[in-house]
């Protein structure tokens, strides 16, 4: 396949990128850099099925000539971070909508599948775990900046599955779970490298709240592969999944793994939301998903350990300090 990844150099896009040309597939990448950076695909440089352009999916020309020459879009562009989303509410929104709408259409004229990145966050403040691709979005009130992201991102679905049903575009929509690994930063907010970092340092490790909220990590190497295998299953068209790790674990239990996997003796605060954000920060107390459904399609599930991946980002870490 010849697959066209938006914000392919972000985090989560580069690694997919390494697996597709793994794989022997073609990959066009188009970043604005605005949250990616050049240098998680810089060791692609030179790859004779791989090329990179900087410039925006808003740039509809470039958008254009790019999904016409491809076989797959893998829609990854969006405002990230929760520090992002509550300083900046109006580029979150903006860059979800309209950019996934750009996206859509462009797709459409050329009669071109997407897959869809959305998130855990559309379901809000549901409490009832785990969470089910069919359960209802629990959104909270629009004066909460907190609610931005989910919102803009369940629009995102939305007009993806309108696509699918008016225009029987193959759209395919992925909700992904905490996803973690190496060249992911801590810059908006994202705790396992904040954690890390300040555990290398010897800082305090800040948890937000009183650490008793729970996430499900998922390794960048598991989410890849499903992405991967639901793009090449011509049955997930039209289908929302969750693709995450069931295993659940508070923040403060992180923060003590994160202290044993580095060896660092820095002692756990906490830190109250209003001064970590903004008052009023409201946080979901659970994120659980249940991902019987990737599963039943592809067979997909996550198959590395937590603390196997902290080890491995705490390695990386360790090296891109000694090499700057």
């Amino acid at each position: 396949m010849h697959v066209l990844i938006t914000g392919g150099a972000g985090f989560i896009g580069s690694h997919l990128a390494d697996w597709l040309l793994g794989g022997g597939h073609v990959v066009d990448v188009i970043d604005d850099l605005s949250t990616g950076s050049a240098d998680n695909v810089a060791h692609l440089d030179g790859h004779r099925n791989f090329s990179c352009t900087v410039g925006s999916i808003f740039d509809e020309a470039l958008l254009a000539a790019h999904v016409a020459r491809v076989d797959a879009v893998v829609h990854l562009a969006a405002a990230v971070g929760v520090r992002l989303i509550v300083e900046a509410p109006v580029r979150t929104i903006e860059t979800n909508v309209h950019g996934t709408e750009m996206v859509l259409r462009q797709a459409h004229r050329h009669r071109v599948p997407v897959l869809l990145a959305s998130t855990s966050e559309v379901y809000g403040k549901r409490t009832r775990v785990p969470f089910a691709e069919d359960s209802d979005l629990v959104i909270g009130s629009p004066h909460r900046q907190r609610w931005a992201y989910a919102c803009s991102k369940a629009l995102d679905e939305f007009l993806g599955l309108a696509y699918w049903k008016q225009h029987g575009l193959p759209v395919t929509i992925v909700r992904l779970f905490n996803t973690i690994g190496i060249r992911q930063t801590g810059r908006y907010g994202m705790v396992v490298p904040t954690f890390i970092d300040q555990a290398l340092d010897g800082r305090p490790l800040t948890v937000f709240g009183d650490g008793t909220q729970t996430r499900s990590f998922s390794d960048v190497g598991d989410v890849v592969e499903a992405i991967a295998g639901l793009l090449a299953e011509p049955r997930a068209a039209g289908g929302v999944f969750n693709v995450g790790n069931p295993d659940e674990i508070s923040i403060r239990a992180l923060a003590g793994l994160v202290k044993e996997v580095t060896g660092s003796g820095s002692e756990i605060v906490t830190v109250p939301y209003d001064q970590a954000y903004e008052a009023g920060f409201e946080d979901m107390p659970r994120r659980v998903p249940d991902v019987s459904r990737i599963r039943g399609l592809t067979g997909w599930r996550p198959r590395t350990a937590l603390p196997f991946s902290l080890e491995q980002i705490a390695s990386w870490m360790k090296g891109a300090r000694m090499a700057s």
